[in-house]
């Protein structure tokens, strides 16, 4: 959370002045929460609780048997085992949880279980308070088709499509049809980009369909979608509602969420750049109207398709529901709206629109810092957190995390580590924030997309405000760029490993200096270090040889294949267990972090991140029995086989479907890497495989003619 105090009333102050009200009179009797059970995990179940905290509320969280050691668990002494991964979604249990801990309120998160009416009307009829908006809002909201017929009843517009209740594949495709292709096929029970996929010809449109509703009966046990015209240079804007028990309902601006990977959005901002002052103004108009055209109450987020072609906008879906974005608008209202959801649970009255505006000002981005690897599809990573260094927080850094260093990832959630958010006064000075913080970021572990996100925030076109949903895939060259890397990071990283020695040397290790891996031993002077640059996606990178010679106490000449540095002295931080090394060089001083990650050294320096390997000695593979399988398709990441597409036999072609998987409620299809006959299928519907594991094996077909 930021330093500063935001300036909103305790739950007792505003009780006192809320009998005052004319609603009041009218028979709201406000009560206090005194107690909430947060049925969620992960960072937003930490930012519940330090609101609840702060305004003297008792917490009570739950946990499953994967998230025991998590840090949502070890938040407060009140926490209930609830078992199994999927436990989260289990609602009679957790209610059972809320009453037998003495809670008189539940906190529902951002999880599936907050977008549940059947859930939230479970509490009513339990006696707990739902800190959430009414049952009814939620259900009529949360259907997608519902939601867009009240929305064209309130005059509110809406993208032209089909959304009715006819779900034959056929009949599908004629309305596609008249849509004009491309079109998004998107679950009506959605959200969080599940359920949704683009067919962009008739030809796409039977397997989008039947992985969109695949996807949505894993995540939402409901396959109902819905048909509408895809805009192709699209902005995500998403205004932030707020309504209370007392005919008050404001908006606090909007956010542009344009920039996503998977449907996914991971970078916001607030106010959405470059808006006409009258677009701005009517988009608030349009969501304020769409919430009281169902008697809405709470936090919601009324998301709009902005149109950057025609400059039109459309209601695309009402989240019912505080969003992860939520922090971006904190910063620029003065606001904590976790507490609102607090005052407007217990029938308090929230402030008007004119005073939220009073206190709007600059500008806020948030970036969603993930354990995902973007040069292979931002597939999901997991793991343990074996480093993890953040930007010190401030008036104007704030870090919203789940995760410390020594914790795990779990590949059965949401792979979120973290959402770093800024705030400057203007656009320019908030996202030179933001660029600063990512440099400072640091960590090893699982893949993380904190690299990408630098290259996002520099890039001239981001930079100009020039954003749209398909930002990524437009300027995929410039973000996937390789870069080659400085000279001065392999003789840093080498210098760690050797003079530093923060790696732990043992015998039995074929990475380590007494293992072979570094090629010499202990009190020799001329050393060799041998690494592997990462290549780009399918490619291998280069070997690279640094040659140390100790000249003097602390004092090296060093060699990077031909490049030479002379006289360079060494010395070492001692914080951070030794993993930072300070190198004095004729041309410049650098300080370094070097981390050893099994076979991988990740080095940080001048705010960058590299990963360099260590080679296999070439005794190791012989050793463990180790064969390279070359035409072998394996899994990207931790998953569940969901189908498999092809037998034994089949011949395939480049592109081709293999193997569909499920990893974190996301499917990922696996597609032949070229023209082949497949030998065997390895792993079959339902098994669970972990990252690198081959799924299918296969023989490359000869090209025609070839002998």
């Amino acid at each position: 959370m930021y330093r500063r105090t935001t300036r909103t009333l305790s739950p007792l102050l505003l009780l006192r002045r809320s009998y005052s009200t004319p609603a009041s009179a009218a028979g709201i009797v406000p009560k206090p929460l005194t107690s909430i059970l947060i049925a969620n995990r992960g960072e937003i179940a930490l930012r519940v609780n330090r609101t609840a905290t702060l305004h003297g509320i008792r917490t009570t969280t739950v946990y499953t048997d994967p998230d025991a050691h998590a840090q949502h668990a070890l938040v407060t002494p009140h926490a209930y085992n609830i078992g199994p991964v999927a436990a989260y979604l289990d609602g009679e249990k957790i209610i059972g949880v809320a009453k037998r801990a003495g809670c008189d309120s539940v906190h529902p998160g951002y999880g599936f279980l907050s977008e549940n009416s059947k859930f939230a009307k479970r509490c009513e009829e339990e006696g707990l308070v739902f800190i959430g908006p009414p049952p009814e809002a939620i259900e009529r909201m949360g259907n997608k088709s519902e939601s867009k017929d009240i929305m064209l009843a309130a005059g509110v517009p809406c993208i032209p499509g089909y959304h009715g209740p006819n779900q034959d594949a056929a009949f599908l495709l004629s309305e596609a049809e008249k849509i004009g292709f491309p079109v998004l096929i998107k679950a009506v029970k959605g959200g969080g980009g599940k359920g949704m996929r683009i067919a962009h010809t008739p030809a796409d449109f039977p397997s989008a369909l039947v992985s969109a509703k695949s996807e949505a009966r894993s995540s939402f046990s409901d396959d109902v979608v819905l048909i509408e015209r895809y805009i192709t240079t699209p902005r995500h804007i998403e205004v932030q509602v707020f309504a209370d028990a007392h005919g008050n309902c404001v908006a606090l601006g909007e956010r542009d969420c344009s920039v996503q990977r998977r449907h996914q959005k991971i970078l916001e901002e607030s106010p959405a750049p470059f808006l006409a002052p009258d677009v701005r103004r009517d988009l608030w108009t349009k969501a304020r109207e769409a919430a009281v055209a169902v008697g809405y109450r709470g936090a919601g987020t009324v998301e709009f398709i902005f149109d950057n072609d025609t400059g039109e906008f459309f209601f695309m879906e009402m989240n019912t529901r505080l969003q992860v974005e939520h922090p971006v608008t904190e910063a620029v209202t003065d606001t904590d709206l976790v507490h609102w959801q607090i005052l407007v649970a217990s029938g308090l009255p929230i402030p008007t629109q004119e005073e939220v505006e009073a206190k709007m000002s600059g500008h806020a981005f948030e970036a969603r810092i993930y354990a995902e690897n973007p040069n292979n599809n931002f597939t999901p990573d997991s793991g343990f957190l074996q480093h993890l260094r953040t930007p010190p927080t401030t008036d104007d850094v704030r870090i919203d995390a789940g995760f410390g260093q020594g914790d795990t990832v779990s590949p059965h959630y949401d792979p979120m580590i973290a959402k770093l958010i800024v705030r400057g006064p203007t656009r320019d000075a908030a996202l030179a924030k933001l660029r600063a913080a990512l440099e400072q970021y640091e960590i090893v572990g699982p893949r993380t997309n904190i690299e990408f996100l630098k290259r996002l925030a520099a890039h001239p076109a981001f930079v100009a405000g020039e954003v749209e949903t398909g930002f990524i895939d437009k300027h995929r060259a410039e973000l996937f760029a390789r870069e080659e890397t400085p000279a001065e990071v392999f003789a840093q990283a080498a210098l760690a490993l050797v003079v530093r020695e923060n790696i732990p040397q043992r015998g039995d290790d074929p990475f380590s200096v007494l293992g072979g891996g570094v090629g010499f031993g202990g009190g020799v002077q001329a050393r060799v270090v041998e690494f592997v640059e990462e290549g780009g996606a399918g490619e291998a990178g280069r070997t690279v040889k640094v040659a140390l010679v100790q000249t003097g106490r602390g004092e090296y000449d060093v060699d990077v294949d031909g490049t030479v540095y002379t006289g360079v002295s060494v010395a070492g931080a001692e914080e951070e267990g030794g993993s930072k090394i300070v190198g004095f060089y004729p041309h410049t001083r650098l300080e370094t972090t070097v981390v050893r990650s099994e076979d991988v050294v990740v080095v940080f320096q001048r705010g960058k991140e590299y990963r360099l390997g260590l080679p296999r000695p070439g005794w190791f593979a012989k050793a463990l029995g180790v064969a390279e399988v070359r035409n072998s398709v394996v899994a990207p990441m931790p998953c569940k086989v969901l189908r498999v597409e092809v037998e034994v036999g089949s011949r395939v072609r480049r592109d081709d479907v293999l193997v569909v998987i499920e990893s974190m409620k996301m499917e990922t299809v696996i597609r032949a890497p070229h023209d082949g006959v497949v030998q065997k299928i390895v792993h079959k519907e339902g098994d669970v495989v972990k990252a690198g594991v081959s799924l299918v094996l296969f023989e490359e077909e000869e090209p025609a003619g070839s002998e």
